[in-house]
């Protein structure tokens, strides 16, 4: 290791620890999450966030800036993933009814046939993974640590991570919105 200098702030013994399962979960998580996805239904994980997002919305279309603001992407590789989406049928572009300078991209029939069928096995697998590996109380932790991260990496904040889902969603609003039937109260 490097000797300390006064200009390097080197981790110590337990932030490096941290650190090293932070890269280690960075790296095996979406390889994890877009093989399952892949597997069952032919879809990458962003495939997935896109039309996703899409699904939720109550027309099934957003503005593009919307969009990559939904799925935390930039403006070019969601063009190029909704370009990919767009020849398998699963999207359409349109321009905006709003604002005939941008383009919206609407889910299809297929496109939404396609993540009711993909959503529950993602579902398990992020359960899998991620929340049923950890307690309510870690859960909240994850919650806050995330939000301190993404107040770093996005602090204009651009994404939609910080906010998703609203407060004034119902707890089941997802799922309402993929099966399209309401949900029991909690």
């Amino acid at each position: 290791m490097p000797e300390p200098t006064d200009d390097t702030p080197w981790l110590d013994r337990a932030q490096l620890r941290a650190w090293m399962k932070l890269v280690a979960v960075m790296e095996l998580l979406p390889a994890a999450l877009d093989q399952q996805l892949q597997r069952d239904a032919d879809l990458t994980h962003f495939d997935y966030m896109v039309i996703a997002m899409l699904s939720e919305t109550e027309s099934r279309t957003l503005r593009m800036s919307a969009l990559a603001s939904a799925t935390n992407a930039s403006l070019p590789r969601l063009s190029h993933v909704v370009s990919r989406l767009e020849k398998r049928g699963l999207v359409a572009r349109c321009p905006s009814t709003d604002d005939r300078r941008a383009t919206d991209v609407r889910l299809t029939d297929d496109g939404y046939a396609a993540i009711v069928e993909a959503a529950p096995q993602h579902v398990r697998t992020a359960r899998t993974f991620v929340i049923d590996a950890l307690t309510d109380e870690q859960t909240g932790q994850l919650d806050a640590i995330t939000k301190a991260l993404l107040g770093r990496l996005d602090p204009e904040g651009r994404f939609a991570a910080l906010t998703y889902p609203r407060e004034d969603d119902a707890p089941t609003i997802c799922e309402e919105r993929l099966t399209g039937q309401r949900q029991p109260p909690q």
